[in-house]
């Protein structure tokens, strides 16, 4: 293969040798101690920018441990990396694809060129017909069959047609307007049954997001729902009310849709980072035009910032920086994403898709078998309900989980006093999970209760928090398109550093083709009784489905 991005096993580079050396020095020093020896450590620990603020000070790393990070990252060659991914060198090697979703975002007007041609007066043609139809959509001009006009949308898609989507579309639901925006995604029935039983036809537009137009499960739900609208619709209302995104104008001609109503995607723009592009059809729809470009230039500023700013001020490099030297170097298998907003609530989900699905690989970009750990476990919940679910595991469980808490400064709504209850508890788990309480502590404490001395010793073990519970602080203005953009921007910077400090192909996914392939034969067993040989445990759970 061509050598695109730099190609080194990171435990060879002299910066991984000595934060393996600066771990054994350092690992049982508490966060405590790395605040009462550094007592400047704000400085260095943290970032300001734009509406961000960023404290990753409260993570068990010190000065010299974190300039050895900055060290690994240049030994790395991400510098390099970046530059090639901007400029549009085809860095998903093996598709032999270009990593350009940003240029979707861009808020520079030099010509971008991919293969000697500039993109973006093309996108910018693609971005005006999406906005036009969603403007017509919004304003009652586009009517269905019967000249009512359009007060639901059904999203139609799955992976990035469908999670990216759906989690902005909740996270600013305070910018939405008047249309009711559903998705469906999962090929079970009884999922899209329960999305469509209460829609008038008269009424819906249905958005089928797939780039082939050929993947099983969003062209199941598409059929289905299809045959659904006509037992109420005649055939020529198929155009009225399905629109697609994908590049396939054969078969979405031959399901009834207009070329006219089909909304072109890129090669070069991954599932799992599309809804910048027209795969945000149905954001765009929700909030319309002006705040999915809002979105976009939140998500433009942090590329530049990703671009241009040296690593140790960088706030994607810095994350993923820490990322690695907990995953690398502590052995921590997972980290939480906690943020502290209802609309966010659904952004776990999402990070999931991206960071696993980006980063979940064994083999690194030499096509060996890699000797050191690579991804990480991505879960959470929005706060407060995630302190009292799964925050007990956190404090008090045998798993180093380090977190990210992403809280904003002012709510949407106004409501002062629940705000400030709000940022209370997301400031004092921070800092609970930092310095813990000591036994002294407790039995200070339980003293004080009036409890008798015998009682005391039984229960004061069980009331201790040893702490040095690692977290970065993402401390935002309020949750806007722009604020939006941006905070998504920053973690799919930090998948790509991690994937470059890994040495592995992050924007690939063979991974889910296996499942898939074999779900084709399966299926033959299960329709034709075709009897295709397999294991025995699948053989009996094939005998089990049909009896």
């Amino acid at each position: 293969m061509h050598k695109i991005l730099p190609n080194s096993n990171p435990t060879a580079l002299d910066a991984w040798e000595s934060l393996k050396q600066h771990f054994q020095n350092t690992k049982h020093t508490t966060l405590r101690e790395h605040f009462k020896e550094e007592p400047n450590r704000l400085d260095y620990t943290v970032l300001e920018w734009e509406e961000f603020y960023v404290d990753f000070s409260k993570n068990r790393l010190d000065k010299k441990g974190f300039d050895l990070l900055l060290k690994l990252a240049k030994e790395s060659g991400l510098k390099e990396a970046i530059a090639a991914q901007f400029s549009g060198n085809k860095i998903n090697v093996t598709e032999d694809r270009a990593v350009l979703h940003t240029a979707l975002r861009t808020l520079k007007k030099d010509p971008l060129l991919f293969e000697g041609e500039n993109v973006l007066p093309a996108l910018a043609e693609t971005q005006q017909k999406m906005y036009a139809f969603c403007d017509n959509v919004i304003s009652g001009a586009w009517k269905g069959y019967t000249g009512k006009a359009i007060t639901h949308i059904v999203n139609i898609g799955i992976g990035g047609s469908d999670l990216g989507p759906a989690m902005v579309v909740e996270a600013l639901e305070y910018y939405k307007n008047h249309l009711d925006v559903r998705f469906v995604s999962n090929v079970e029935g009884d999922h899209h049954q329960e999305v469509i039983k209460d829609l008038n036809p008269e009424t819906t537009l249905f958005v089928i997001v797939s780039k082939t137009f050929t993947t099983q499960e969003t062209l199941s739900n598409a059929n289905s729902i299809r045959a659904w609208f006509l037992n109420q619709a005649p055939e020529q209302a198929v155009a009225q009310h399905f629109v697609a995104v994908s590049t396939n104008t054969e078969k979405t001609a031959a399901f009834g849709i207009s070329a006219e109503n089909t909304f072109p995607m890129n090669d070069w723009v991954g599932g799992r980072f599309s809804l910048w592009s027209t795969v945000g059809l149905s954001i765009c729809l929700a909030v319309g035009p002006k705040h999915f470009t809002g979105l976009l230039e939140g998500a433009g500023k942090m590329d530049a910032h990703f671009q241009e700013t040296p690593f140790d001020k960088n706030i994607p490099v810095v994350l993923a920086l820490i990322s690695v030297w907990y995953n690398n170097f502590w052995n921590a298998e997972s980290e939480a994403i906690i943020p502290y907003t209802q609309y966010l609530r659904n952004l776990p989900a999402y990070l999931q898709q991206g960071i696993m699905e980006s980063n979940g690989k064994s083999v690194g970009r030499d096509g060996k078998r890699v000797n050191y750990q690579t991804g990480t476990l991505i879960w959470g919940a929005s706060g407060t309900n995630a302190q009292h679910a799964f925050f007990q595991l956190i404090h008090q469980g045998t798993k180093l989980i380090p977190a990210d808490f992403i809280g904003f400064k002012k709510a949407l709504h106004g409501n002062k006093d629940h705000q400030e209850k709000l940022l209370a508890n997301f400031i004092a788990q921070t800092e609970a999970l930092m310095n813990g309480k000591t036994l002294d502590q407790v039995k200070v404490e339980l003293n004080a209760s009036g409890m008798s001395p015998e009682e005391q010793i039984k229960i004061a073990p069980f009331k201790v928090f040893e702490g040095n519970k690692p977290t970065n602080t993402l401390l935002i203005d309020s949750l806007t398109p722009n604020s939006l953009g941006a905070l998504i921007a920053l973690y799919e910077h930090k998948i790509f550093v991690q994937g470059i400090l890994w040495n592995i192909y992050s924007y690939d996914q063979w991974g889910v083709e296996l499942g898939k392939q074999l779900a084709n034969v399966v299926l033959e067993d299960i329709k034709d009784n075709a009897n295709h040989p397999h294991d025995k445990s699948t053989q009996a759970l094939l005998k089990h489905i049909s009896d």
